[in-house]
């Protein structure tokens, strides 16, 4: 998989709105995590379309002529470089002067206070586990829709901005709830939470690799066992997506209690009325539990 990449396609004119018929700015988004960002920041001043809808796996997302059409016509696409193959696809096919390509995570500044930056994690495109790196991705789509439609320009900087203190009080609370864990290492279905785990010191070891619908080999569920046994685990987890099938067999042999923790990379049915931060939010609790943490006072 190509490097990460958080490309933004920006039109520069609005011809494209009266097309889609939608409202204000057009702005389509690869999966829920830049859906979210883009709605929070746009507001009432846009319409956005998550490419992936509710109860679809992100990763296998396949693009008809319409969403086709959806890309080719928008006037701001924000999209993950090789998460989505067919979003690739189809964000290729539009002309280059159409599109910008923005390294988000390599240039943007921290957007949220702390001491380590935000940097690209090679091989992983869930960069959104990571608050303060969702939080750069903000800004720079609060930048670029300033710049396609300033007559709204102080809105889009307010909305950056309550999105942003959101954003911190999430890396608070994550911090403060997983700063004293008896236990710093949690088993995972397939290898999406390096973002989170850098953030936060929690090593992720994972059954399968980047495609969730892999198959582990018999040897790397042995280094799981052990792994396991040797640190003391209780639980497994599952993605809501995926279900509990993948880590059921593994749990099972060593009488583990399997829970959910969420890559958020699109809503389930039973997800679809929550959010970005509640679902993080879920996420922290789940491995708060699992670690047996005593978490510090946060809000």
């Amino acid at each position: 998989m190509s490097r990460l990449l958080l490309l933004l396609a920006l039109v520069l004119s609005c011809a494209a709105c009266s097309q889609l018929g939608g409202k204000g700015v057009q702005v389509v988004a690869g999966l829920y995590p830049m859906a979210y960002v883009a709605e929070r920041v746009a507001g009432d001043h846009a319409t956005v379309t998550d490419l992936a809808k509710p109860g679809q796996e992100p990763h296998d997302l396949e693009l008809g002529v319409r969403e086709t059409a959806e890309v080719t016509d928008a006037d701001l696409i924000v999209y993950v470089n090789g998460l989505q193959p067919a979003v690739d696809d189809a964000v290729s096919d539009v002309s280059g002067d159409k599109v910008e390509a923005l390294d988000t995570l390599a240039s943007a500044p921290e957007a949220v206070s702390g001491t380590r930056s935000v940097r690209p994690i090679p091989g992983d495109p869930h960069m959104w586990l990571d608050p303060r790196a969702l939080a750069a991705v903000a800004e720079a789509v609060k930048d670029r829709l300033v710049a396609l439609d300033p007559d709204n320009a102080t809105d889009y900087r307010r909305n950056a901005a309550r999105l942003e203190e959101d954003l911190t009080h999430l890396d608070r609370a994550f911090s403060a709830g997983l700063r004293s864990c008896a236990r710093r290492t949690a088993v995972v279905s397939h290898d999406a939470y390096a973002y989170l785990g850098r953030r936060y010191d929690i090593d992720f070891e994972s059954l399968v690799g980047l495609s969730p619908d892999a198959e582990p080999s018999p040897k790397h569920v042995a280094v799981l066992q052990g792994l396991i046994e040797d640190e003391g685990l209780t639980t497994v987890f599952f993605e809501p997506l995926s279900g509990a099938d993948p880590v059921r067999s593994l749990a099972g042999d060593l009488g583990l209690r399997v829970a959910v923790l969420d890559p958020i990379e699109g809503l389930s049915d039973e997800t679809s009325e929550e959010d970005y931060l509640s679902l993080m939010r879920a996420d922290l609790a789940a491995l708060e539990k699992a670690g047996d943490c005593h978490p510090e006072a946060h809000s």
